[in-house]
């Protein structure tokens, strides 16, 4: 076909999520199936996302990858994964004759680069964003418009939570071959408008062990973890299901950090035992349960995932003062100005009650930075050749 586009380029951007009832385990490392469901947040993109270009031609030789600028093996297993499973869909689509024939053959090679607007070592959930929108674009480029949640899952779990915005429940399934296994939006963006999230990240002390090799030990040792799965979640699920529909921010809150808190717990059961939480993270914990106590109702709450950085959820009314008083227990050593990242926030003073309750002594620059975010939108497609970060010879654009 003389009219055949030489390039095809879709660029796209995906959100981060935070888990508030905590997927740890697998029933299936391959596929990539979870022993519970969980529940997330899905973060503003604004804040943090990750933002994927991919392009396919008859003239690219191999599949390639560039993230955050850097070429990396296209062969690791998940993108492998990630891939098989979108032109697998793509020919399922072409074949059961639904649609017009796709106008790009499924056997050209596809480029794809991809940057987060936010530190990757950070244990940001980064994985997450990254899956979600490495399936959403491929998806776009290939022309597939089915649930897309087994692709991103494959790639990482909580990957099929950031396809939506809002509030998400990745429902575990029971079926062996993981169709049931799909991620399903609880509520839109725009349900709790007051509901802000906070991501207090501490000194990078980097995390002993990943996610993937942690979840296999903890499956594999700890009676704990399964007496979670099976007699807790459950139940979990459905309060904190109404917890977000109802708008109940004290049950949300003391629910969110009961789960972080035993998900914490399974990491210790584990053998030998797993601690992700730092002296830093520990801090903030007792900070929060003071900051609660001082106020004699849960106004904020924490939740870990498998490192130190904590994430606050509060109502916005609330965030000026609780980010005072992180700012007066940790404060900051030399980057005050830049202390405060993504939604400005007014400065507050403490009351001297307050300053009394806390009762710490400070730990200066034991915080880092607060990025200040709230409840966003899922995928978005990027329009015009401005926003590709692959140029026409689809390769890198050059940063300036």
């Amino acid at each position: 076909m003389a009219s055949e586009k030489p390039l095809v380029v879709v660029t796209c951007t995906a959100p981060v999520n935070i888990a508030v009832i905590k997927y740890w385990g697998k029933r299936d490392e391959d596929l990539i199936l979870p022993i519970n469901s969980s529940l997330s947040v899905t973060l503003h993109q604004d804040q943090l996302k990750t933002t994927t270009t991919a392009a396919i031609s008859k003239d690219f030789t191999e599949d390639r990858i560039w993230l955050n600028g850097r070429e990396e093996d296209i062969g690791q297993p998940r993108l492998q994964a990630c891939l098989r499973e979108i032109r697998r869909l793509a020919r399922k689509r072409r074949s059961t004759g639904d649609a017009d024939p796709p106008p790009l053959s499924l056997s050209y090679k596809v480029h794809v680069a991809s940057v987060n607007n936010f530190p990757t070592a950070a244990g940001l959930a980064s994985s997450a964003a990254g899956y979600a929108c490495l399936a959403y674009t491929l998806a776009r480029v290939y022309g597939v418009d089915s649930d897309l949640s087994e692709v991103a899952r494959r790639g990482s779990g909580s990957a099929c939570r950031s396809l939506y915005g809002g509030f998400v429940e990745w429902q575990m399934g029971e079926r062996p071959d993981g169709k049931d296994s799909i991620a399903r939006q609880v509520a839109p963006e725009c349900h709790w408008p007051e509901l802000r999230v906070l991501i207090l990240v501490v000194s990078a002390e980097r995390k002993q062990m990943g996610s993937t090799a942690g979840m296999q030990t903890s499956v594999e040792t700890s009676p704990l973890l399964r007496f979670r799965a099976e007699s807790v979640v459950p139940a979990r699920m459905a309060e904190m299901t109404r917890c977000i529909q109802e708008r109940d921010f004290q049950a949300f809150g003391q629910l969110t950090m009961k789960d972080s808190n035993q998900f914490h717990a399974t990491c210790l059961d584990t053998f030998p035992p797993i601690s992700y939480l730092s002296d830093t993270s520990r801090r903030l914990i007792r900070l929060v349960h003071c900051f609660n106590a001082h106020h004699g109702q849960t106004k904020v709450a924490y939740t870990f995932d498998a490192g130190p950085n904590a994430v606050v959820f509060t109502l916005a009314d609330t965030v000026p003062e609780f980010v005072a008083t992180v700012r007066h227990c940790f404060p900051p050593e030399s980057n005050g100005d830049k202390f405060l990242k993504g939604l400005p926030v007014r400065p507050a003073s403490l009351s001297d009650e307050l300053r009394a309750a806390l009762d710490v002594d400070p730990t200066p620059g034991g915080v880092k930075y607060i990025i200040a975010t709230q409840v966003g939108p899922g995928p978005q497609v990027l329009a015009g050749p401005h926003a590709h970060l692959l140029g026409p010879d689809g390769l890198p654009k050059a940063t300036a």
